[in-house]
């Protein structure tokens, strides 16, 4: 009966609103200008209002009133190769398991005084969708996997003195998923998993500026501990009675589970060289290993006797490190190219790796530009391309329900971010 249950590890994939194919389900694409340098020093830079999801103490070299709108279309690709069964068969290859879509962000940011500023931000930090032939030989591990966030951050930050700021914000986090599988044992041709929830979480930031041309940033965000709520259902067993209808009963109710997305601890610095060039780094802890265990439980039963779970799967993920380094030169007055070069980590390893995440180690290489087309209005363009190292699968070593299954995948992402500000 558990093998009905592995659609719970795709919870662990939580949203790309397009699979981005940063370490495990996280994206980073938040602002178009801290892109195009691999988001290297975006913890310091503060270049834009758009920066305040890495540091909400950077708004304050925001000044006045900042609006800025901006959005990825991230497009990956990802494929399955030698697939094979439990018993060395060959099966076919799995083309474009993951596809593009469009990730939107925005900021407003306020100056009160001297000192005090506000904000708010909106964005989509975590989420995937991956998607299989409901066919293929790994169906029960997962055929779809559809995961969206969307958060709301007002944000405050004040100006100690000249040198130090402090800022904070509380994030107000929306995830809804959408999971399908399929399960030999129980004859069920497809099983759904959808529930939504809406949970709070906090960002704290630190920026230093030792003089004009150099800073240094310190950025924090909690973890977000999801409470989900929605339905199990199923297209209907094809066993034999009694144990049909019994196999119906459990695949169609009211479920619950618990997901935490990740706290972050951001190090960042940004130094002007002279007039026209800038350096930048950026170093990332990202808490991975507090998501565990995904648990799903049975709402009917939660206050009567016995056991209310349906499943309790253990994903054994691991905290990961983000190291970036990035170049700006100015061309002109109104022209900046960026360059960036980074290194992600996986969150899942070989022992632990699941058809729902196939995650790996990746590098990343990005250039953008920034164009200053008034005093107060502004557009940046970023573009990456993520290349992942190949992921080798095979379920009888993670010790995952359902047939056994070895794969290779071959992961790549491009992904292409605009942004416009405008000052008041």
């Amino acid at each position: 009966m558990k093998k009905i249950l592995t659609l719970s590890t795709a919870l662990g994939m939580v949203l790309l609103s397009a699979d981005a194919m940063a370490a495990g389900f996280h994206l980073r694409e938040q602002s178009a200008a801290a892109q195009g340098n691999a988001y290297a020093g975006a913890t310091a830079g503060a270049e834009d209002n758009s920066y305040a999801y890495y540091n909400a103490a950077g708004i304050t070299r925001q000044k006045g009133t900042q609006f800025t709108l901006g959005g990825t279309r991230i497009a990956p690709r990802a494929e399955a190769k030698n697939v094979r069964d439990e018993n060395g068969k060959r099966d076919h290859d799995v083309q474009n398991i993951v596809h593009a879509a469009f990730s939107p962000n925005f900021a407003i940011t306020h100056q009160v005084n001297d000192k005090l500023f506000l904000g708010i931000i909106g964005n989509s930090a975590f989420g995937m969708i991956t998607k299989y032939d409901p066919d293929w030989v790994g169906a029960d591990h997962g055929a779809t996997s559809d995961v969206k966030t969307a958060a709301i951050t007002p944000l405050i930050a004040y100006k100690l003195n000249d040198k130090l700021s402090f800022g904070a914000g509380m994030q107000f986090q929306y995830i809804w998923a959408h999971l399908t599988s399929s399960s030999s044992e129980t004859y069920t041709k497809k099983v759904t998993v959808e529930g939504n929830t809406l949970d709070i979480g906090y960002q704290l930031g630190l920026l230093y500026e030792l003089n004009d041309n150099t800073r240094f940033g310190v950025g924090y965000r909690s973890e977000v501990k999801h409470k989900i709520k929605g339905k199990m259902k199923s297209s209907g067993s094809m066993a034999p009675a009694p144990v049909g209808p019994m196999i119906d009963a459990l695949l169609n109710q009211k479920i619950s589970a618990k997901l935490d997305t990740p706290a972050m601890l951001s190090f960042g610095a940004y130094h002007d060289i002279n007039d026209r060039w800038s350096v930048m780094a950026e170093y990332q802890r990202v808490f991975w290993s507090s998501f565990q265990n995904l648990t799903f439980v049975s709402r009917e039963h939660l206050n009567k006797p016995g056991k209310p779970y349906i499943t309790n799967v253990k994903e054994h993920w691991r905290d990961t490190n983000f190291y970036s380094i990035g170049t700006s030169f100015k061309i002109d007055d109104q022209w900046k190219l960026r360059l960036g070069f980074a290194y992600d980590e996986s969150a899942v390893k070989y022992n632990h790796r699941t058809p729902r995440i196939p995650d790996s180690d990746r590098i990343w290489y990005s250039v953008g530009l920034s164009y200053q087309y008034t005093e107060n209005l502004s557009f940046n363009f970023g573009y990456t391309y993520i290349y992942a190292h190949k992921a080798s699968l095979n379920t009888k070593v993670t010790g995952n329900d359902g047939k056994h299954v070895t794969a290779e995948f071959n992961n790549s992402v491009r992904a292409l971010a605009f942004g416009v500000s405008y000052k008041f």
